[in-house]
């Protein structure tokens, strides 16, 4: 607990840095983006360590991990925060919308259908490359005086009476009075803090992959729940869409193994003809799923973000919705914070921050592992209740609707 860790009289210096982003990535990416009116107004010399080399030209978007061969599922009230931070206009150009949202679940009749025009949108949400996300913020950034240690990793931080002191792996040791750790699941950062997390590994693994469809999508979004796992189809531009496969773990290497044709065809036998013929696939990639929560999100001069605070099965494809929402809360709070003229890492404002998105958290949590947990077992008789519950959620208009905004981050 930090409440037993010591300070060295060498550690007592004054920040070199207001804030320090551990991570470049698209949750990093974002904060330093949404920073930027209180840079202008305070000042605050903010600094993103960032592990992999920057790209040699505008080109070049696949260096970052996670702006990787994956597509998000931008949700409406994430596209509102963009539009905020200025970079939504730039990002569109590759954003596909949802229209409309089928769930069902294989050899059942049951089914729910979301649509935008019902909810009074102009989309649900839309469906855009990681790698492109991560080239419109960069640009974004490279305008704003910000700091940029790259490539550099973390080999040590340490706490300090004023924060915390980080030693960079390219030799750099900054001081800051907030650090903000950003930098992905596989960080050890936390664990050299002694920050726990919870685990829980789902045993199953994603295979995700561009496919192609032989009739035009319309803009709907499926989720396709099977006896081997769901299967999730989001609308890409053309005829194309991002498949995310559920296996159980071990099972996914058969399939990837698989010529095209014949992955296509066991794709085809499990989610049947809805977007017509599965034609083409590109390259496709696993990823093992786990529920992963940091049990101190914020200490003091402290604050854990995106997948190093949380990972969540990518089924209700809430992850990166939940740590956006969590960027802006950060920003508002350090900006309410400010305005009170408190430190930056003072403990009350961190945890004001905190108690704001332990209920967010909590409910996206429940949510995508209720769908996980309820899906992902065969009981006697429980499939004529999901098919029945699935008919009732679509019959019930107030309910679905209420569900779909919470989904959409326009509700909390």
């Amino acid at each position: 607990m930090h409440g037993a860790e010591q300070v060295t009289p060498a550690q007592q210096q004054s920040p070199t840095h207001d804030i320090v982003i551990v991570g470049g990535g698209l949750v990093g990416a974002s904060l330093g983006c949404a920073l930027a009116p209180l840079i202008e107004r305070y000042g605050w010399r903010v600094a993103i360590i960032e592990a992999n080399a920057l790209p040699q030209s505008a080109e070049e978007t696949t260096w970052q991990p996670s702006f990787d061969a994956r597509a998000s599922a931008i949700a409406e009230g994430s596209a509102q925060r963009f539009r905020q931070l200025g970079v939504w206009e730039a990002m569109q150009v590759e954003a596909t919308p949802i229209n409309r949202i089928h769930i069902s679940e294989r050899g059942r009749l049951g089914a729910t259908r979301l649509n935008a025009q019902e909810l009074g949108v102009a989309a649900l949400g839309h469906v855009m490359p990681n790698a492109w996300m991560g080239r419109v913020l960069h640009q974004k950034l490279q305008q704003l005086p910000i700091e940029w240690h790259c490539p550099a990793a973390v080999a040590q931080v340490t706490p300090t009476a004023s924060g915390h002191h980080l030693r960079l792996s390219d030799g750099s040791e900054l001081t800051a009075a907030l650090t903000i750790l950003a930098d992905g699941g596989r960080s050890g950062l936390k664990e050299q803090l002694g920050i726990a997390s919870r685990r829980h590994s789902y045993e199953q693994t994603a295979v995700i992959a561009h496919v192609g469809i032989s009739q035009p999508h319309q803009g709907i979004a499926y989720e396709r729940f099977t006896s081997e796992g769901p299967i999730a189809l989001l609308p890409l531009p053309g005829q194309a869409m991002e498949l995310v496969w559920t296996h159980a773990s071990g099972s996914e290497q058969a399939r990837l193994s698989l010529p095209d044709h014949a992955f296509l065809s066991q794709l085809q036998q499990a989610f049947g003809d809805r977007v017509g013929r599965f034609t083409r696939i590109g390259q496709r990639f696993s990823y093992p799923l786990s529920l992963v929560t940091a049990e101190e999100p914020v200490r003091p001069g402290l604050a854990v973000l995106g997948n190093a605070a949380h990972a969540l099965h990518p089924v209700a494809g809430q992850g990166f919705n939940l740590a956006l929402r969590s960027v802006m809360d950060l920003v508002e709070a350090l900006s309410q914070g400010a305005q009170q003229q408190h430190s930056l890492g003072d403990m009350s404002t961190l945890q004001a921050f905190e108690r704001r998105r332990a209920q967010d958290r909590a409910n996206v949590i429940r949510f995508s592992d209720g769908l996980v947990r309820l899906f992902g077992y065969s009981l006697p008789l429980l499939p004529h209740a999901r098919g029945a519950g699935l008919i009732g959620l679509n019959l019930i208009g107030p309910l679905r609707r209420g569900l779909a905004r919470r989904a959409m981050g326009l509700e909390r």
